[in-house]
């Protein structure tokens, strides 16, 4: 199904973004890792290669708008065009409100939020040439409608890239581009076999998530077959959000 589309993936070389790197070459897809980590990035093409996908490793840092059109140029000129951007590349922070420097807030906005934007005009100027237009899907979190103490700035930008989607849903759908956003909950990167039995249990599908998951839910919202849904928000979460929660 997505044999030969060209798929840009944001924070691509690892945790999340690797996931869904992974899960589109599976699925035969030309797919570019754009990531600020050389190395890993790197690391993972090659080892893609070496499987015999398909993939482009381009260095990019997402607070700087001439690196992204750097990298929307670079895909251009590699794969012909562009047919589909994940929107995941961010950073976390966990700090007192109290002490949240300014120059950290716009840091926070600038990587989770400016970039969503700034990535999906450049790459929605390549799209809208294409016969079938094309597909944006950012990541966003269910921080976005809940929070723990001290992550205001996290949660803010989760927030505004809920509300960026359904923007550009409206503004991009006479173009044939979707514009959806996924909202992971607890998406284990790490060592999965150090999670306890109250970890998953906590989840009503039981168990913790994967980057699997959120990946299988971007081929779901950018499959040419599905350009029905548009400006959605699809939470990820093993229905954590949806259970009630009580001291006891």
């Amino acid at each position: 199904m997505f044999k030969d589309l060209v798929v840009v993936v944001t924070g691509g070389a690892q945790g999340i973004g690797k996931g869904i790197v992974l899960e589109y070459a599976r699925n035969g897809a030309n797919v570019v890792i754009a990531d600020v980590n050389k190395e890993l990035g790197q690391q993972l093409e090659k080892d893609l290669l070496v499987q015999g996908h398909s993939v482009l490793f381009a260095q990019t840092e997402v607070t700087k708008e001439q690196d992204i059109v750097s990298l929307m140029q670079k895909v251009v000129d590699h794969f012909g065009t562009i047919h589909i951007l994940i929107n995941n590349a961010g950073k976390f922070q966990h700090k007192s409100f109290y002490d949240v420097t300014l120059d950290e807030w716009n840091d926070m906005l600038q990587t989770n939020l400016t970039s969503v934007f700034l990535c999906s005009r450049e790459a929605a100027k390549v799209m809208q040439a294409n016969t079938n237009g094309g597909s944006i899907v950012s990541i966003a979190s269910t921080r976005a409608e809940m929070s723990e103490p001290h992550t205001e700035a996290y949660a803010a930008t989760k927030g505004g890239i809920v509300a960026l989607t359904h923007a550009l849903a409206r503004s991009l759908g006479p173009d044939n581009i979707t514009v959806n956003c996924i909202s992971p909950g607890w998406i284990e990167t790490g060592d999965y076999e150090q999670l306890s039995k109250n970890d998953h249990e906590q989840h009503l599908s039981g168990r913790v998530g994967v980057p699997a998951d959120i990946a299988q839910a971007c081929l779901y919202l950018t499959s040419p077959t599905n350009n029905f849904v548009t400006g959605i928000n699809l939470t990820v979460d093993g229905g954590m959000t949806k259970k009630m929660m009580y001291e006891e």
